[in-house]
């Protein structure tokens, strides 16, 4: 994939009173796409989302923030969204290794499987970044 064009991004206290604030952040941006793949990405940047402010270092401190990066790709309306944190100390992202239907958790990374065309996660130098992509088909 060539490098997607941003859309937009969002900065948000890392809080769970947030999630809802970076969900409409995105339909608002793929809304003007009519990208067919919004129901999936809503998804998971919640479930992402919900993770950062969970697991990372952002949720644990009170001027914490997690940020959604949302880009495209041009020649082929891939969807590009990064969910990004403070990163966590020795807790790498990682699926539960036995999912629970009936939880009320850890579905998180497994729903970015099962639904992105693609996915991962690396380190950067102020936190991590988890990120996932969607085709347009």
């Amino acid at each position: 994939m060539r490098t997607p064009e941003p859309l937009g991004r969002a900065d948000l206290p890392a809080e769970v009173e947030s999630v809802p604030l970076a969900r409409r952040y995105v339909r608002d941006l793929l809304d003007r796409l009519d990208h067919k793949q919004t129901d999936d990405a809503l998804l998971l940047v919640s479930e992402l989302f919900t993770n950062a402010v969970r697991h990372s270092d952002s949720g644990r401190h009170p001027d914490g923030r997690v940020s959604v990066a949302v880009a495209v790709a041009n020649h082929d309306g891939t969807l590009h969204i990064d969910v990004i944190d403070a990163g966590s100390t020795g807790q790498a992202p990682r699926i539960c290794p036995d999912v629970d239907p009936d939880s009320g958790g850890g579905r998180g990374l497994w729903l970015v499987q099962e639904l992105s065309t693609a996915w991962g996660w690396y380190e950067t130098p102020t936190g991590r970044v988890v990120w996932f992509q969607l085709s347009k088909t």
